[in-house]
């Protein structure tokens, strides 16, 4: 049976403990595990799958407390690796009154930037394995090099590799410095995540339909395609899907985007879905990976946080059954 490997940051949240303040005026924060690629891995290990983490920490007391997380979600972490060249990487946040969010990191270079590729394990992956990596971690770094390698290997066992851009300019030098790195790494995948806002962003296109077909190039079978509370579509070269968003009451955005990815890989990983496979099984099941992606991702905007938020898999099926 595939397991989901993850690669990119695991880092901490810092989410303030009142709505509507800007950040500078916020006066108190709690800690909550984060990292776009670790959220995702805690969500699939946590409604049932095997999740594993790919990264560096600092040998610091919150890469400590993130390890601990993880476990308690039910990732495998020993492919997290620990320095003492780097502290692990933090974001501060500050939430709008709709529970939106802007953000502050800090990380220059923070710990998961210094994976080597040489550090992987070459005999991690196996076949039917999932690798999934979003845009935060391929700035220019040791790290970048990292992903490349580990999609090498994990595209020579046939695996399936799943790509969220995520953008985050403020992480980057210039705004084309990102754009061009997305669409280097875009064409290596075969599942496209991607949002609403990021699309004329990373297309270059205004128009909706011409920019959604754009992606199709390279490897790329599906895309997943998210519009926040309005629901979400899966594409094929084919076909198209769309799902209206569950009506819940928002506390907080983060992590909502990794818990709807998350909850997509998951259905595809519970039902042994491969490469060969995968096209054909999107197309068919269309509305059941939109319904229990749609219902990870909006439950997670009900608590604080993005891997402390995520939702049970008996919470999930009971808001799908509610709005069957």
């Amino acid at each position: 049976m595939g397991k989901l490997f993850s690669i990119g940051e695991v880092l901490i949240d810092f989410i303030p403990l009142e709505k509507g303040v800007a950040l500078k005026d916020v006066v108190a924060f709690e800690r909550a595990p984060g990292g776009a690629p670790a959220n995702v891995a805690a969500a699939v290990a946590k409604y049932g799958q095997k999740a594993v983490m790919i990264s560096k920490l600092g040998n610091d007391a919150f890469g400590d407390f993130l390890v601990e997380k993880l476990d308690e979600a039910g990732v495998q972490t020993d492919k997290i690796l620990r320095t003492d060249e780097a502290n692990t990487a933090l974001a501060f946040v500050s939430l709008k009154k709709d529970g939106e969010r802007d953000f502050s990191f800090y990380r220059n270079p923070s710990a998961d930037l210094l994976l080597q590729a040489d550090e992987l394990d070459e005999n991690a992956f196996e076949q039917g394995d999932y690798l999934h990596f979003c845009s935060v971690d391929l700035v220019e770094s040791p790290m970048k090099y990292a992903h490349q390698k580990a999609i090498e290997m994990v595209k020579s066992k046939q695996g399936i590799i799943s790509f969220d851009p995520n953008v985050r300019l403020p992480l980057w030098e210039n705004e084309q410095d990102c754009r061009k790195t997305i669409l280097e790494f875009l064409p290596l995948a075969h599942i496209v995540k991607i949002s609403d806002e990021e699309l004329e962003f990373i297309t270059g296109m205004a128009d909706e339909k011409e920019a959604l077909k754009s992606l199709f190039q390279g490897n790329v079978q599906v895309v997943v395609y998210t519009q926040g509370g309005k629901g979400a579509s899966v594409i094929t070269r084919d076909t198209e899907h769309f799902k209206p968003g569950y009506k819940i009451n928002v506390v907080d955005t983060t992590g909502a985007g990794d818990a709807f990815i998350g909850g997509f890989l998951f259905v595809l990983l519970k039902n042994k879905v491969d490469q060969s496979r995968l096209k054909a099984y999107v197309e068919d099941h269309a509305f059941e990976l939109l319904s229990f992606a749609n219902a990870s991702g909006a439950l997670t905007t009900t608590n604080k946080g993005g891997i402390s938020a995520l939702p049970t898999l008996e919470a999930i099926e009971a808001l799908m059954n509610e709005n069957n």
